[in-house]
């Protein structure tokens, strides 16, 4: 996710965020939740919020299917060219990206890949701010003030924004407790662990994760659990798989889909059948 560095997602101020520990429950109420606490004592703890909205949607997109070493880079050159002190700024983030010929935008942004989709996804989306909120200004203060459900609904409602892209903005921008963005990561280890159905979707996962972790610890949980998901339990080579003792979550987990007898890994849906 381009939200966060690719490196230290947790681990200190270079991580993003501001500091905010909350105390382990003694007594969990769920697995999930006994899993952040965990985390908790490994991740630098913390919350979010105050990123410029729009901003904050620019770089999500941009973020879709690709690496945070692709879209960083992307972000970083439209910023320069698009932003405060770029040859096409208009006063308004929203406002140049409205207006810019969609070529020299793709060109701009080339290095987060699919880039003809994502200039065009990018000048209908602030087309869009604009009409339905003046720019980035208005549009920052209704993810950021607004009904939470009703900023999830109308982000969705943009040709181009899904669940997680949604729940980005509102986490990273509004710094709404209770939300927790599904990305590969959190999708594969939920299932993984057991901590949501073998088969689930990314918007199933979400559901789960927000029933079972308290609302304040769902930005930390999310972003510690990609950091997690980094360090151990990777999509093929799970820490678990040569010694599950390596693994500080081993006794947490269900080990979907991981077979360290055999050195199988296969994804948790497969292995539900």
């Amino acid at each position: 996710m381009a939200e966060e560095p690719s490196e230290n997602i947790s681990g200190g101020p270079g991580g993003g965020g501001v500091e905010s520990a909350f105390e382990p429950n003694p007594d969990p109420d769920t697995r999930a939740e006994a899993v952040v606490d965990r985390l908790g004592q490994r991740y630098w703890q913390k919350a979010y919020g105050g990123q410029a909205a729009f901003e904050c949607l620019v770089r999500t997109v941009l973020s879709q299917n690709t690496s945070d070493k692709a879209s960083q880079p992307a972000f970083d050159s439209l910023m320069a060219r698009y932003g405060p002190d770029g040859a096409e700024w208009e006063g308004d983030l929203a406002a140049s990206l409205a207006n810019a010929m969609q070529d020299d935008l793709a060109e701009t942004i080339s290095s987060a890949g699919l880039y003809n989709q994502k200039s065009e996804t990018l000048v209908r989306l602030a087309d869009r701010v604009i009409e339905e909120y003046g720019g980035a200004d208005g549009f920052d203060a209704f993810v950021k003030d607004g009904d939470p459900a009703e900023v999830r609904s109308a982000l969705l409602d943009m040709k181009g924004v899904g669940p997680k892209t949604a729940d980005c903005v509102l986490l990273f921008s509004g710094g709404r407790g209770g939300v927790f963005p599904v990305d590969t990561h959190v999708h594969r280890i939920a299932r993984r662990m057991g901590l949501a159905p073998p088969d689930a979707d990314h918007e199933e996962v979400r559901e789960y994760l927000e029933r079972d972790i308290p609302p304040k610890k769902c930005g930390f949980g999310h972003t510690a659990m990609i950091q997690f998901g980094r360090d151990f339990c990777k999509a093929r080579k799970p820490a678990c798989l040569d010694d599950p003792e390596a693994c500080p979550m081993a006794d947490l987990c269900d080990q979907v889909g991981v077979y360290p007898d055999t050195g199988e890994v296969v994804d948790p849906s497969e292995a539900a059948d």
